[in-house]
């Protein structure tokens, strides 16, 4: 698959969520005048396999009423506002760097490890339910790691990054594993069946990050300036944030599980966010505080 083809895909959903609902001939002028038509119409047998493919790598359905007129129905939950809303910021940079370049000096893009190339690959082999093959260099081994055999079932994206989450058939285990450490991969025309007992939901629905735990969901309660009151109202740390106000702080409360993530995205804030509860959490931040504190003594 394509970048091209995902761009595609972008636009679609993008004209059909500002226009609402439009029959295939408005679908069509509107189509010819964009950059990616090459000013022809498209086809209904090209438009009938997009509808498929959207609905099977986004989870977002096409559908047509009575009138004849297509619109996106899209379901109400958070995770697909989430990913329409991503998907729509990132055509709208796009559009408008390409449209408006002022020139390489005017605008500063932050350079992270991309995951472009093997994203698309990765796209498929979910949307098809085929393995993958790779090699992978992993930050804490030594050498790369050859000849994995993957099935694929979810992407996640989280700082900047994206992760695909599944089984490695060799040890047959749930594994996370990062685009930009990939080295080499290529699609495997081999069927598997994700079992329908995981989700994202399941798995990353209590947790800040991509490390996944097995420990319980626990109430997990932070103390903030008023300063960074503000940014966890303009950003959640989680979806299941709510917020205690009072004169000088404020008490954020989250249900969660412990991990590393968490830990750290705590740390990164410093003084502004102190743990209340639970104790494991506090004790967590503690001896990393400690930890870091020890690389500056004499």
């Amino acid at each position: 698959m394509s970048q091209n083809l995902i761009n595609k895909y972008i636009w679609i959903i993008d004209t059909l969520t500002k226009n609402k609902r439009l029959t295939k001939d408005q679908f069509n002028t509107l189509w010819r005048r964009s950059e990616l038509s090459g000013g022809d119409p498209m086809p209904d047998r090209t438009f009938y396999h997009y509808r498929r493919s959207i609905e099977e790598i986004f989870n977002l359905e096409i559908k047509c009423d009575r009138a004849g007129r297509y619109y996106l129905n899209l379901p109400n939950t958070g995770r697909s506002h989430a990913l329409m809303n991503w998907l729509l910021d990132s055509m709208a940079v796009s559009s408008a760097i390409n449209e408006n370049q002022p020139g390489d000096e005017r605008i500063e893009i932050e350079d992270v490890p991309s995951a472009r190339e093997y994203l698309p690959l990765v796209l498929e082999a979910i949307r098809d339910s085929v393995k993958l093959c790779f090699t992978y260099a992993g930050f804490s081994r030594s050498r790369a790691e050859t000849k994995i055999m993957f099935q694929p079932y979810f992407l996640k994206r989280y700082k900047q990054r994206w992760y695909m989450i599944g089984l490695k058939e060799k040890g047959e285990s749930i594994r996370t594993y990062a685009l930009d450490r990939v080295k080499e991969m290529q699609l495997i025309r081999e069927e598997f069946e994700k079992p329908g007992s995981i989700t994202l939901e399941e798995m990353f629905g209590n947790i800040v990050g991509v490390t996944t735990s097995k420990a319980p969901v626990r109430i997990v309660k932070l103390k903030t300036t008023p300063i960074q009151a503000k940014y966890f109202r303009a950003l959640p740390l989680h979806p299941s944030q709510t917020e205690e106000t009072h004169d000088n702080y404020s008490i954020f409360t989250y249900k969660l599980q412990l991990n590393y993530e968490l830990a750290h995205e705590i740390l990164s804030l410093g003084d502004a966010v102190k743990v209340l509860e639970p104790k494991e959490l506090e004790l967590m931040v503690v001896n990393q505080l400690k930890d870091a504190l020890k690389q500056y003594e004499v």
